[in-house]
């Protein structure tokens, strides 16, 4: 893996844990779709994502209005992980740009950066309007706005979509393994690394660019 200059989050399920009810309420009375119980908050949002993209064309105003108001209500009950704010700010002091990427609405994404107080701590925010899309499209949004190069960004996602929506958007996917037996099972999908808590992100980004400069690859963006 390449030197590290940024950092792709996604709320949910990275830097909060949000409950499953919240997204299948949205799955259930938006898309009429049947929910599964026993998931995590995280499989749930993503599940949302995949109908949401299918239907974008077919969304109506009110639609759109109903659901941002689920979402931020969704956002309201999230639990948001202790160590986001000093894990971030570490991530500053090495020069590390940290990006929210996530297809949440804006007011939905505006209102979790209050919530955990980490907006002096990103450069930048992408989200479901702003970026005009789901899933891969605020994570393209954000490299190319930015003009990074893909192979030097992560991407931190706790589900196998997750990982799948990196390698679309050409990132280093990063599994954040909040659940042991659900972490050996994302294995297969082969992430460039995992971590169990943000706090080991600022070691693992000195690890990476420790074991490039033994390997004398030049430091150039």
């Amino acid at each position: 893996m390449q030197p590290i200059d940024a950092i792709l989050f996604e709320p949910v399920g990275c830097l909060a844990e949000f409950g499953a009810d919240d997204f299948d309420v949205m799955i259930a009375r938006i898309f009429g779709q049947r929910v599964a119980c026993g998931r995590s908050g995280s499989e749930a949002y993503w599940e949302f994502l995949n109908l949401l993209d299918g239907h974008l064309d077919r969304l109506t105003a009110r639609d759109l209005a109903s659901i941002e108001q689920y979402e931020m209500e969704a956002v309201a009950r999230a639990r948001v992980y202790e160590d986001v704010a000093p894990a971030l700010a570490e991530l500053k002091t090495l020069g590390i740009i940290s990006i929210v990427t996530s297809s949440l609405t804006a007011h939905a994404v505006a209102r979790f950066l209050d919530k955990c107080s980490i907006a002096g701590l990103v450069t930048d925010v992408w989200n479901f309007d702003t970026a005009g899309g789901v899933k891969h499209a605020p994570l393209v949004r954000a490299v190319v706005a930015r003009g990074l190069t893909p192979e030097r960004v992560m991407f931190i996602t706790d589900t196998a979509e997750g990982l799948l929506t990196a390698k679309k958007a050409g990132v280093n996917a990063i599994l954040m393994m909040n659940d042991p037996d659900e972490a050996m099972k994302l294995t297969a999908h082969q992430p460039a690394g995992g971590i169990v808590s943000l706090h080991e992100l600022p070691d693992f980004v000195r690890f990476v660019t420790a074991q490039r400069d033994r390997q004398g690859a030049p430091r150039t963006r």
